[in-house]
């Protein structure tokens, strides 16, 4: 459903509305619901909130539910855009449509870039699990192993990504659940095994206690958005993949809908069960707080079944972002902004070429991560690090242009409807402005930040001067 690009450097949005995807439509409302949950529940979450802990204390739950706020109206904007106008290159379409070719371009390449780079991590991360369960097997032996067995996956059919990400999700959002369940519990007194062996509840001693809720102020709570707002990262993915669905406009409508609140609900919830449960003080960055709350409550083996937890979700994140790198890359070649050589899809409707061009580019990385991960691949894993706020600023922007566009031709009526539109578009805008400014005062996010605006500013050259070898072509 891509349309050719006029010769004003922009896509008309009515063109091409009798245009179908010629990839499979393989999979099912339940694929898409549940990727939309398991889509951001990953590493960062599980062992990376510590981090977050350590500089707010017990304010780590407005931090999430600041970030978590900023991503709810990313989500939604990008749910309205993509309900409206399903496509497999998702916001990168958007982009074009609303700004020019150099915007579907530049986020496109740069959001490609970004998934095939963090797939080192992912895989690396995954290997070196399994690595200390199997020690008989070398790091990279596992690594090959993970890569080829989801480079075969996502080569056979998008269904079987479907269901390797259901599955995966389902298994992550269980174990959410399950903790908020015990986490609960314990807070109240009925865990037997509880802090409390009495049976008293816990009450709000480690939440204002150690330093109160706000131990270390507002510029904490601040402090612990910029530590975990790039959690979040992982829900465009859902607005790519609804596109190889039976009814793309209804899939991504239900998908956002069901994912945004209960992705909230989970992170917060989870936050205020850890900071109620133990004193913040107590918990150290780097270590999963997951993992010292099941220890808290005497759950045995809560490292190991920690460990089966995140490396699902770290398998879970490299098969998502194989296949969002696949298709964003492929959506790139339909446009003309990647070679045509990618268009190649087989009988099942898999863009085999260019699954295989983003797992060789993954493959890559791999190895500079295993062989220079504190020089060659750092560099590279900086250079990606903020650019996910270019990608959500340009989805903002393109909602903005697009609204007016999009209410014209459905008549009124849209799938799904930004809120309160345009006035939280805008907080959002000034939102990410802010993330920006505190990245650039913190002095361990100024290196990433000026890293990624590096990459940015290369790949907007290079579409600045595409756009203008085609005007003199076209004059």
């Amino acid at each position: 459903m891509h349309d050719t690009p006029t010769t004003t450097g922009q896509t008309p949005l009515g063109a091409g509305a009798g245009e179908q995807e010629p990839l499979s439509a393989g999979l099912k409302q339940r694929h898409l619901t549940m990727l939309g949950l398991g889509g951001v529940i990953g590493a960062g979450l599980f062992v990376g909130s510590g981090a977050g802990i350590a500089v707010a204390g017990p304010g780590i739950v407005l931090s999430y539910l600041i970030a978590g706020a900023l991503a709810m109206l990313i989500m939604r904007m990008l749910g309205e855009m993509s309900s409206a106008m399903p496509a497999s290159g998702a916001f990168s379409v958007h982009a074009e449509r609303a700004l020019g070719r150099w915007a579907g371009f530049s986020v496109g390449w740069l959001y490609w870039f970004l998934l095939v780079v963090v797939l080192a991590v992912e895989a690396t991360g995954a290997a070196r699990i399994a690595a200390g369960w199997v020690p008989a097997v070398p790091q990279w032996g596992w690594v090959l192993l993970f890569m080829v067995v989801f480079t075969v996956a996502n080569l056979a059919a998008v269904k079987n990504f479907g269901e390797f990400e259901f599955w995966f999700a389902a298994l992550k959002v269980t174990a959410i659940v399950l903790f908020l369940v015990l986490g609960v519990l314990a807070i109240v007194g009925v865990l037997p095994d509880g802090p409390h062996a009495s049976g008293e509840p816990v009450g709000m001693a480690n939440l204002t206690g150690h330093g109160g809720f706000l131990p270390h102020g507002w510029g904490g709570v601040v402090s612990g958005v910029l530590a975990v707002v790039f959690a979040f990262g992982g829900l465009e993915v859902v607005t790519i993949a609804a596109a190889e669905s039976d009814d793309p406009a209804r899939a991504v409508g239900r998908a956002v809908r069901s994912a945004v609140w209960r992705i909230l609900f989970f992170y917060v919830g989870s936050m205020l069960v850890i900071v109620a449960l133990l004193p913040w003080s107590s918990l150290q960055p780097g270590q999963s707080p997951y993992v010292a709350v099941l220890d808290r409550l005497g759950v045995p083996g809560a490292g190991q079944i920690m460990n089966v937890v995140v490396f699902v979700a770290l398998l879970s994140a490299l098969n998502a972002n194989l296949y969002g790198s696949s298709r964003m890359v492929f959506s790139l070649a339909e446009r003309g902004e990647a070679p045509r050589g990618l268009l190649k899809v087989s009988g099942g409707g898999v863009p085999r070429r260019a699954v295989l061009a983003s797992v060789a580019f993954g493959f890559v990385s791999v190895l500079l991560n295993l062989k220079w991960p504190d020089s060659v691949f750092l560099y590279m894993l900086n250079a990606v690090g903020a650019v996910l706020l270019f990608v959500w600023g340009l989805i903002a922007v393109s909602q903005l242009r697009l609204r007016p566009r999009l209410e014209r031709a459905a008549g009124g009526q849209l799938p799904l409807r930004m809120w309160a539109f345009p006035y939280l578009t805008w907080v959002a805008l000034l939102a990410m402005a802010g993330v920006v400014v505190l990245m650039l005062t913190d002095d361990a996010a100024r290196p990433q930040l000026l890293w990624s605006a590096g990459a940015t500013g290369a790949v907007l050259v290079v579409a600045g001067v595409r756009e203008l070898r085609a005007r003199r072509t076209r004059h």
